[in-house]
């Protein structure tokens, strides 16, 4: 796609308009459950007004509620940040994709649905082939991004109008990816999970014959069963845990061209014990990046551990639960069909 490879320039002119704004930030790793975590440090997020994540099902009701902005994905878009317009043949479906006006990573896009979708609705068929083909075409011109997208009023969302967020990596990334590439698979297409990590997460490892000449209506059927499969095992999780706050499930959800992740949600931030702070999680986090604003904030997350952040906001492990109900579910199947 041209509209990958124009990026760079699009970029720079959008920064010096002043269209977008870029906070820079320095980063810190941390070695943490077999995870080399970054946590990134932006003082500018300090002057970031702490506003409640808005959350609607309609356009309607977006414009409607007191005290919200206005619809920043809405038409007409800042010509400056808009990047280019996708469509979705197969689905009927259009898109935009824009920059991210308030910019921490340089070429941080975002895959927006032109019609109002709320942001609490599962991915669409569409919306998994077209951010996959984004990745693909990055892929083609020698940049390697990964795309996440957050879920529900739980999930670490900041806008409700429905967008998949898409951010250029080193080559081996982002961190949680390496403990993923890293997993030994018996039966390549069932979901895993990484045992070393404090939370309950979902994997599956897509075919490496993906690529840009696969058919559409292929890649929609083999990713749309990836998210389908992660999403069941996110809500049996969430089924498990009695104290499961009311309302929609929350998720997120990280996409590369080798694995899907689905990690089921429970808390939106998490207080940081030594300073009594809020910490906003979104997916991320769960990649493998934390965003601090402050050289006090940084040090209470090093005390506090990553994992048990991540665990805070995230659910129990279930998986040898769901795994056996799946061998008995297996079993009861074959018996029927024994005696049928």
């Amino acid at each position: 796609m041209e509209l990958i490879s124009g990026i760079p320039e699009k970029y720079a002119k959008a920064t010096e308009s002043g269209d977008l704004l870029f906070f820079p930030s320095t980063t810190t790793l941390h070695q943490e459950n077999g995870v080399e975590f970054e946590i990134r440090l932006c003082p500018a997020l300090e002057k970031k007004p702490n506003l409640p994540p808005p959350h609607f099902d309609s356009y309607e009701d977006c414009e409607k509620a007191e005290g919200t902005k206005p619809d920043p994905f809405a038409p007409p878009h800042n010509a400056n940040l808009l990047i280019g317009e996708l469509k979705d043949e197969d689905e009927s479906e259009d898109y935009v994709v824009l920059f991210n006006k308030y910019s921490v990573v340089p070429h941080h896009i975002l895959l927006v649905t032109k019609e109002f979708h709320s942001q609490t609705a599962p991915l669409l068929p569409s919306d998994l082939v077209q951010t996959y083909k984004l990745l693909l075409a990055a892929r083609d011109a020698g940049r390697k991004f990964f795309a996440f997208y957050n879920c529900g009023t739980l999930s670490g969302a900041s806008q409700p109008h429905k967008h998949l967020q898409l951010l250029p990596i080193d080559p081996d990334g982002p961190p949680v990816e390496r403990l993923a590439r890293k997993a030994k698979l018996e039966v390549p297409e069932r979901p895993f999970a990484l045992s070393t990590l404090p939370y309950a997460n979902h994997i599956r490892r897509l075919p490496s014959s993906l690529s840009s000449s696969t058919p559409s209506t292929e890649l929609s059927h083999i990713l749309s069963a990836a998210f389908m499969s992660l999403l069941d095992l996110a809500i049996s999780t969430i089924r498990h845990d009695p104290n499961y706050p009311i309302g929609p499930p929350s998720y997120n959800v990280i996409l590369t061209l080798e694995h899907m992740h689905v990690i089921p949600r429970r808390g939106e931030t998490y207080t940081l014990h030594e300073t009594g702070e809020e910490l906003s999680v979104n997916a991320l986090g769960f990649a493998g990046t934390l965003l601090v604003k402050s050289e006090r904030e940084l040090e209470a997350v090093r005390k506090e551990s990553i994992g048990s952040i991540l665990r805070g906001v995230g659910l129990e492990s279930v998986h040898d639960l769901q795994v056996n109900e799946d061998v008995r579910e297996a079993g009861d199947h074959a018996d029927e069909a024994k005696t049928s």
